[in-house]
């Protein structure tokens, strides 16, 4: 009489929620890096030096955070090593675009983040930005105590654009809701970029809007809302503009190439294997 053996191969679920739980940890890593000066008793005025000292740990700590997304995306089978190759080829891309000048604050990495992260998910589009603006900072000398805090604010790009709707039906739409999430981005990009040094900087130029221990959240959020509006808003905007028009111009074509790697690379896991 044959007896039936069952074959157990671990299935995608365990490690996909691995990936989601990296992912949690970077972004709640990402928040702390941000918001922790706000919680000091007192803060020294170093200005654009802030961090100095720290963001070379946070720099390698979200890299060896990335890495873990990897390896346990390739686990889980969420991604597989082509669709990891493409990865390394659009960081490599994506950082070239960096050095396309634009005008104002506008750069054309951005838009590959949104556009994988709406089409691949959050891993994909998370890993992209992140990556992308290290490789470019490795690249292009600019390596400083920001870079960390871009990586984060770029991964997050990626990694929000994986939850708008999907519209199947009704694809030419895509460009258009893409083009004015692009748009909002860019302007959130800004206003999260100022916060890794805002704190630090104290009495200032900009008739006193800046920040002080102990001071009240409404109070803080109207002097930065104060300190965004004469220092940023006007360079932000262009790359808010700049976003908005590159995503409706070309986010459709790119799409449908991202779309046709995704058919050809996807493959079905069995979750059990039976021998007779």
């Amino acid at each position: 009489m044959a007896h039936s053996k069952t074959l157990k191969i671990p299935g995608p679920r365990s490690a996909n929620l691995l990936t989601g739980a990296i992912l949690g940890v970077a972004s709640l890593v990402g928040l702390g890096a941000f918001l922790y000066p706000f919680f000091l008793p007192g803060v020294q005025n170093s200005g654009m030096l802030a961090h100095a000292n720290d963001a070379p740990l946070l720099t390698v700590l979200l890299l060896g955070l990335c890495l873990g997304a990897v390896f346990s995306s390739l686990t889980g089978q969420q991604m597989t090593s082509k669709l990891v190759a493409v990865l390394g080829v659009l960081t490599a891309v994506n950082a070239v675009l960096r050095a396309v000048p634009g005008p104002g604050g506008f750069n054309a990495i951005f838009v590959l983040p949104i556009l994988t992260g709406y089409c691949y998910g959050p891993t994909f589009g998370f890993l992209l930005g992140a990556l992308s603006l290290l490789i470019s900072a490795l690249i292009g000398g600019g390596v400083g105590p920001w870079l960390p805090y871009q990586m984060f604010a770029t991964g997050w790009m990626g990694l929000l654009s994986a939850w708008l709707p999907q519209f199947r039906r009704h694809r030419r739409w895509e460009p258009v809701m893409l083009a004015v999430w692009g748009g909002v981005l860019g302007l959130i990009f800004g206003a999260m970029m100022n916060i890794w040094f805002w704190p630090f900087v104290s009495g200032g130029t900009q008739g006193g809007q800046t920040w002080a221990p102990g001071m009240a959240a409404w109070s803080t959020l109207r002097n930065y809302a104060a300190f965004y509006v004469a220092t940023s808003l006007w360079w932000d905007a262009a790359r808010a503009i700049g976003n908005a028009l590159l995503i409706l111009l070309l986010g459709g074509p790119i799409l449908r190439v991202l779309r046709r790697f995704q058919k050809r690379f996807r493959f079905e896991v069995a979750p059990e294997v039976v021998l007779e």
